[in-house]
């Protein structure tokens, strides 16, 4: 709600209530997508309700990206050996940026 007030030929201008709305997005190309599930990343595994911090992006050191829950499911299939499921390299995480 914004209240106006006039005060010789100038305008006041009050703000009493204020909705905001928050936006974010990875800092990854937008067409890029988990390589396991292959949902974008501003989107959710399919183990997550909802985006954000209850399903962080995990990096690895060959330059590929994944839902964290993708590949704790991956890399606890036997058969994945610890490799990574794009290059087949084992797979390491990258250092934080």
């Amino acid at each position: 709600m914004i209240c106006l007030h006039s005060v010789r030929g100038t305008m006041k201008v009050v703000i009493k209530e204020w909705d905001a709305v928050a936006f974010w997005h990875w800092d990854v190309p937008e067409d890029e997508v988990c390589g396991i599930c292959r949902i974008q990343f501003d989107g959710t595994c399919s183990t997550c309700k909802y985006p954000g911090d209850e399903c962080p992006l995990i990096n690895g050191k060959c330059n590929h990206s994944f839902h964290m829950h993708c590949l704790i499911k991956w890399l606890d299939m036997e058969s994945s050996h610890g490799l990574c499921p794009m290059c087949r390299q084992t797979f390491e995480t990258a250092p934080e940026r």
